[in-house]
Formats: C-alpha cells, structure tokens, sequence
C-alpha cells in the first residue's frame, strides 16, 4: 500500500482521483481501511462528498480512523450539521471513539451554537477517560468560549492541571470574543506571571483586546512587548499590530510599519493597511491597495475581500466589487457565511443590485443566521419590509432560532408597514427567548409600537428599561414626535438632559421636529444653539430641519439665513425652504426659488411641489397653481398625489371656482379623501356657497363619520350662512354621536418659557390684567370701526355676543404678550384650531393699534398681522 501513496498526492483533478479509485477497485485493496480512509479524505478535500460518503458507506466495518477523517473534513469544510449526524451514527454503531475526534466534533457543535450537544460531548469526553487530554480541553475551551458559556469554560481551565501556551491563549481569545477586552488582558497577564511564554497566536487576541479598548499607551506597550520578545515574525501578528494602531487612530505608525512590510504581496499585510484607510473613510486608497495586490499577484484570502468589499460597498463600486466577487469563485475560497457572505451581500445591496444579492444567498447551501440578517437587513433598509417578514417565516420554518439582531430588524420593518399584530407576535417570540431585555431589541420595540402608532405600548417599554442608552431615548423621542405628542417629546429631550446624556444628532432632529410641530420659537433657537455648543455635525439633514423649524415658527428671515449657510443643498434643504415661503403665502420667493434649484441640477421631488401649491393657494394664483400642478407631471414625471389634489382643490376653492374644484375631485384617478372634500368646503365657507353643502356632507361625513371636526366646520358655514336650523341640526348629530368639539387652545413664548392659554382661560395669575387690557383695547377698536360678527358660531350657539367673543385663546395669549413684553416687540403665537373670522379681525385692530407685528400660526396658514393688514388678504 506504500507504494500507492505518492499516486494519491499526484491526483490534482476527481478525474484522476476516480481512475485510482477503480484501479483500487479491481486489485481489491479498497477493502482495506488505509487506502479507503485516503479514498475518503482525497475526494473530501477536493470537495466531493458525495463520492467520499460513497467509499464510508460500502466500507462494512469503517474503523475509528476512518470516522474520524470524514467528521473532520465535514467540519473543514463547514457542513457541521453532517458532522455531527456522522458523530451519532457512530455511538449508534457502538464504534470505539478516538480523543482525536472530539475536537473536530466539538468545533461543529461551536459552529452551530449548538451548546447543549457540547456539554453531552463534554459528558462523553468524560466518560471515555480524556478529560486530561491537553488537545481536547483546549476543544472544550474553545467550544464554550463560543457558545457565550464563559463561566464554564473558565471552571474547565482552572481544573486543568496543566495550562500550556495553547490553553491560556484559548482562554484569553474567549474573553476577547466576548467583548471582554479587560479581562483578556488579564488573563495574560496572569500568563506571564505563571511563566508561560506567549507566542503569536497569543499576542494576537492580546493586540485584539488593546484595539478595542482603543488605549493608545496599551497598545504602544503591546507593540513593545512583540518587538522585546521577538514574537512579531510573524506576517499575521504584524498586520495585527498596525489594525490596532489603526483602531488607535495612530496612523503615523501605521504608515511606518506599513513600509516595513511588502504588502503588496502579502494577504495578511494588505488587509490591514486596508482595514485602516477604511477606519479613514479613504475608501479609494484602499481599493488601489487592492488594484497593487492583483498586480502583484498578491494572495487573498477571506479577510482581505471583506475589506476590500466594505470599501466597494461605501463607495458603490459595482465593477470592482463584481472583481472581487469573481476572485473568490476563481480560486475558490469559501464563502465563510460569517464574513465573506454578508459582505458581498451588502456590497451589492449598496450598488442597487438587490437580485445579486440573493443569487450570493441562494449560493450559499449551509446558512447560519448572520447570512439570513444580512438580507434581512438589505429588504429592510430598500422598503421591503413584507420580503424582509418573508425571510424571517421561512428562517423560522427552516429550524433556525432567531438573535437578537434577527428580532430587531423584523421588528423595525414591522414599524414600516405599521404590521403592529406580527410587531407583537415578535415582542412575544422575544420575550420567550429571554432576549426581551436586550437594549437592541428594547429599542427596536419602541420604534416599532410608536409607528403603528401604539404610544402608551412605547412607554411601557421605555418605562421598563432600566439600562437606557442615547439609543433607548432617541427612539421614545422620534415615536412621541411621529405621535403628534411634541410636547411630551420636548420634556423627555429635557429630562435626558438634566440626568446628564449628551443629545446626539439624532436627539436633536427629534427635538427641531418637536418645536416645528409646536411653533416652539425659542425653544427652537436654546436647540439650535446647544447644537452647535455641543459639536454636533450639521450637516444637510439638520440644516433642512432648521430652515423648516423656523419658517414653522414664524421668522422666514431665520430660515433664510440658516438656507443660505447649506453648502450642499439636498432636494431637502431646497423643499424646505420653498415649504416655508409657501406656509406664509410668498409666492413670488417660493418660485425664484424653485428657478434657483432647477439651474442648481437638483430634481424636485413630490414635496417640492407641495410647496410651491401651497404658495400658489395662499396666494390665491390660481394661473400659477394650474401650472405648476401640470409642470409636476409633465417635465419631471411625478404622478400628483392626494396631497397635490388637496392644494388644487383648495387653491381653486379660495379663488371662488368651486364648479372646477368640484370636477377634479370628482374626475381625479385616485379615491377621494374626507380633507379633500374639506378643501372644497373650505371654499364654499370663504364664498359663502351653500349650493354644494349638501353634497359635500354626504361625502365627507360618509369617509370620516367620527371627525369632530368635519361637523364644527359645518356647523360653523350654517351658522355664518344663516342656517340656524341647518347649525342646530348639526351640533344635535354630534351630541347624539357622542362627539365633543376640539378645545382651541394658543401658545406664546416669552423669556423662553412657554404660555398656554385655552379658550375662557381665568386661572392665570395675571387673568384680571388679561381681561382688562382686552376690554380697553376692544374700546379702541370700537372708536375704529370694528364690530362683533353676528354669524359666528360662538353668538348663534350661545347668544352672547361679549363673553364667548372675548374669551377665545388667541386674544388671551396676545393680550398676556403685549403685558409681558416691551412695546414694539413682535409677537408670534400657535393655535391648534382655525382663527375665526371675528379673532381675525379684532387682531387686526390690534396690530395697528399697539402699533405691533403679530404673527399667528393657525391649523390652516400663517397670518402676518401688521398696520391692521393680515398677509393672507381674509383669505384663510
């Protein structure tokens, strides 16, 4: 048989390799276990297992050797699940099991996590009298280490009783895995005061550990320990030297130790230097890293295509990432599914090329549960939620158990097709798993109840974390915002604040949004200003958040200042700022402006054009509205939305032409809305038309039956009509329903702090100078001109033309201003409900006068009253 073993060496191709195996055949050697046993290993090696399973399974009696070689190739080439099924087959077969197979099979129980099958392999360790086997208690170390069973592993190394050089670095690599850094450091410590030299493999995880805690003088003390000890000939232990200067931010040392190596030619050496211009964010000089590599015919290896495809992944290089791709099935490195197979699926996800990305992973045969987040992932972040809650079902039918990353990503894709009934199914799968406690998941649940607009779920959730990151705050804020609950937000904001977390960028986003939705104009600016104390980056996100922070809480001159400052302007920034002169009735800016961001290159998108309708209806341009409505379509090929129909129908409304405003509704190509038809009864409202009234009840009360809003509005057109039977009949169909109007409230900001007012309001401190001040001023209107509207709704319903009138939030809030303020001062207030016509005109009077510039945030528009002229003409 000797002499056959030079032949088996020399078979490079199956073709030859099934050649000797029929000649073995016919001489009849195959029956012996040597040749059989190489027969096995030479076609496990080439990658046919079918034909190396094929030679075990005609053996009639496969000796221990023989089961050995064929778990071992199993597990080398990453098919644990066979491994392990061979493994049972051989305690099936009562076969005598050697101590050299229990490393091999407790590496595939590592592989799977499959810890309980681990401590059963323990038991057998045990029982076959190998406990004291230096190889296999390094196995069982290692296994536990990564299974997450730290505390049994440290009791299996403190029984050993003797701890050599492989052991102690076993252990300390399990600490390091663990994210343990300090106690991987440690134990080696410990290591040296036993007097166990380190070698390479040791210094290793120890250069790990000292760039993840990313202590600068630590790692200049490793890097002098190597280089006194001479550790460091080693290629692999140097690229880990200059990956922790890299992690360190030492980049003059890396570069240093980067011209003592030849990295063109060295796998190792490369994928450091590339790892750290990718910590640089240079992602283009280490892809000409790679370029040197292949043109130096350079070996790769898995870690150095990770690197080099996080670089084609950050900067979307499809053709070098398809190259990189191509490296691999040409000199058939396997996709190691916890690195190699993720990375190619995100390079491709961050091309565009979605398909590919599922073709890598229906490529990959045996696939572990990081393979399945990565796509997971990829559908998430594309707006594929229902593919991404696809996956997650066939994982789970598939026998695979769900982490913690898996729950979270389910999850947040749940959130984004508001599929709150699966969202809570996931909370339940999480909470039998005890992974219900981890701060990923606790996050992600707060994410996803606030988007199905499940608040009180959110809070219950927060409530309960007892460890809350910057994370765990961020997403409570963002939901209470996405809720409409700004002021709880605000709060929250500034309770983070007084326990002592600094607000990060997302933190502030949450906080401009809030004071946006308010019309929170000091408020906004203390933000804006801890912004830029604290460091954060402002970058076109927040700047556009700013722009409209501010024209939401009035000064357009702020907002142009912070839009004039945005170097790189977004269709975000652009939309922003054309929003803004739009919600104040600017038309001619917002158009100038839209010409700007047309010869800038950059495509409005739908909000744009929201914007500028919403200029052309304040305005009450209806050449210019029809225009730009068509413009959307026509030259840029945005399909006008609901929202694009409500402007119109609003714009045409306001102009009076209520019989086209009525068709588009009637002939548009999407179901129309109950705030569609409330444009049109705005219309009729403005222009005292009753004709269509009828109509439009039907409809609008058909789509939102329990709106109180929609039957205030009507009552109020009756009323101001002179439909008082119409306005009886009306208030009677909500107290029947059980509906309660709205309470009005205003908001005004003085001295930084916040003022709310609601309407008959007699419990602020300063009720009686409120009451008195408006008295005196409704006398000098009177010497004006000004008189009480008869119709409105407040004098039909109650019959009083002098309490009710009087008493609205917006007149308390402007006369609690005036007060408190210096004469001349602007005032600006936010009121949840419309301004009656009557508030209108009394603030007007007002304005002229006090001699005062009021603006007022009302549900509709912005009303800039100055010199007794409001900016929306008594169009609102």
């Amino acid at each position: 048989m000797t002499l056959y073993m030079p032949l088996f060496r020399s078979c490079t191709t199956l073709k030859a390799l099934h050649q000797l195996h029929a000649h073995l055949c016919i001489t009849g050697l195959h029956r012996d276990p040597l040749p059989s046993t190489k027969l096995i290993e030479s076609y496990a090696k080439m990658g046919s297992f079918e034909f190396a399973q094929l030679v075990f399974d005609s053996f009639p009696t496969p000796d221990t050797f023989m089961w050995g070689v064929l778990i071992k190739r199993y597990v080398w080439n990453f098919l644990f699940d066979h491994a392990i099924q061979l493994y049972h087959e051989m305690l099936s077969n009562h076969s005598h099991v050697s101590s050299f197979i229990f490393p091999s099979i407790l590496r595939a129980c590592s592989g799977l996590g499959y810890v309980d099958m681990g401590e059963k392999v323990h038991g057998r360790v045990i029982k076959c009298g190998f406990e004291l086997d230096g190889v296999v208690r390094t196995a069982l170390l290692s296994m536990y280490g990564e299974c997450g069973s730290l505390d049994t592993a440290q009791r299996v190394f403190d029984e050993m009783p003797i701890r050599d050089v492989v052991s102690w670095s076993s252990m300390i690599l399990n600490y390091v895995r663990d994210g343990q850094a300090c106690q991987g450091l440690d134990m080696f410590r410990e290591m040296v005061f036993d007097g166990v030299k380190p070698d390479s493999v040791t210094m290793l995880s120890v250069t790990e550990a000292s760039a993840d805690l990313v202590v600068h003088k630590i790692a200049k003390s490793v890097h002098g320990y190597v280089v006194r000890r001479w550790i460091g000939r080693s290629e692999t232990l140097k690229s880990a030297v200059i990956i922790m200067y890299g992690k360190c931010g030492d980049f003059d040392s890396v570069e240093l130790l980067s011209k003592q190596t030849p990295y063109c030619k060295n796998a190792a050496s490369c994928s450091a230097l590339i790892f750290c211009y990718n910590q640089r964010a240079l992602f283009a000089e280490a892809l000409n890293i790679f370029r040197v590599m292949r043109e130096n015919d350079a070996e790769l290896n898995s870690t150095s295509i990770v690197n080099i495809l996080f670089s084609c992944s950050q900067l979307g290089c499809l053709r070098e990432g398809k190259s990189v791709h191509c490296c691999v099935i040409r000199k058939q490195i396997h996709p190691d599914f916890d690195h190699l197979g993720p990375s190619l699926i995100d390079m491709y996800a961050n091309c565009g090329r979605l398909g590919d990305c599922e073709k890598v992973f229906d490529a990959i045969q045996e696939r572990n549960i990081v393979l399945w987040n990565s796509l997971i992932v990829v559908y998430s972040q594309n707006s594929l939620s229902e593919e991404a809650l696809r996956l997650l079902v066939q994982l789970h039918y598939d026998g695979l158990l769900p982490d913690s990353f898996t729950l979270a990503s389910s999850l947040a894709a749940c959130g984004d097709i508001c599929f709150s009934e699966l969202g809570k199914q996931i909370h339940s799968l999480a909470l039998k798993t005890c992974l219900s406690s981890n701060e990923f998941i606790q996050n992600s649940l707060i994410g996803m109840y606030s988007k199905c607009g499940l608040v009180e779920a959110s809070r219950d959730i927060f409530n309960a974390t007892n460890q809350r990151d910057i994370v765990t705050w961020n997403s409570m804020a963002s939901g209470l915002v996405q809720n409409g609950n700004s002021i709880e937000a605000i709060s929250l904001l500034d309770h983070m604040h007084s326990v002592g977390l600094q607000m990060d960028k997302v933190s502030f986003l949450s906080a401009i949004q809030a004071c946006s939705h308010l019309g929170y104009f000091e408020k906004g600016k203390w933000f804006h200003h801890k912004l830029i104390l604290y460091g954060v980056e402002i970058d076109s996100q927040i700047l556009s958040a700013l722009t409209d922070m501010y024209a939401k809480c009035g000064d357009i001159k702020m907002a142009e200042i912070v839009f004039g400052n945005t170097s790189t302007r977004t269709v975000a920034s652009w939309s922003a700022m054309i929003s803004g002169y739009g919600m104040h009735g600017f038309l001619d800016a917002a158009v100038s402006l839209f010409l700007q961001m047309s010869t800038s290159g950059v495509k409005p998108n739908e909000v744009t054009f929201m914007g500028l309708l919403s200029a052309c209806s304040h305005a009450g341009s209806v050449e210019d509205g029809k225009f730009y409505f068509n413009l959307m379509s026509e030259k840029f090929g945005i399909e006008p939305q609901l929202g694009h129909f409500v402007c119109l129908v609003d714009l045409l409304g306001r102009a009076g032409d209520l019989d086209s405003a009525y068709r588009i509704i009637k002939s548009m190509p999407i179901p129309a809305s109950a705030s569609i038809w409330g444009a049109l009864l705005n219309g009729c409202r403005i222009h005292r038309n009753m004709e269509m009234i009828d109509d439009i009840q039907k409809n609008i009360l058909e789509l939102e039956p329990e709106n109180p809003g929609y039957y205030v509005q009507l009552s109020n057109i009756y009323a101001e009509g002179g439909k008082l039977e119409r306005f009886g009949k009306m208030r009677s169909m909500m107290k029947n329903l059980g509906l309660k109007k709205v309470p009005g409230y205003s908001i005004i900001e003085i001295n930084k702090r916040i003022y709310r007012f609601n309407a008959g309001d007699k419990l602020h401190s300063q009720t009686k100078e409120i009451y008195r001040l408006l008295d005196d001023l409704k006398c000098f209107a009177e010497q004006q001109g000004y008189e009480l509207e008869r119709n409105s709704p407040h004098v039909v319903e109650h019959g009083s033309s002098e309490h009710r009138a009087w008493s609205h939030s917006e007149r308390l809030a402007i006369a609690f201003g005036i007060i408190n303020t210096s004469p001349g001062t602007t005032l600006r207030i936010s009121k949840n409900l419309r301004v009656c016509v009557d508030c209108h005109t009394f603030t007007k009077f007002i304005s002229e006068i006090t001699s005062r510039t009021i603006i007022m945030r009302d549900l509709n528009r912005f009303h800039h009253f100055e010199g007794g002229i409001c900016s929306c003409k008594d169009f609102w």
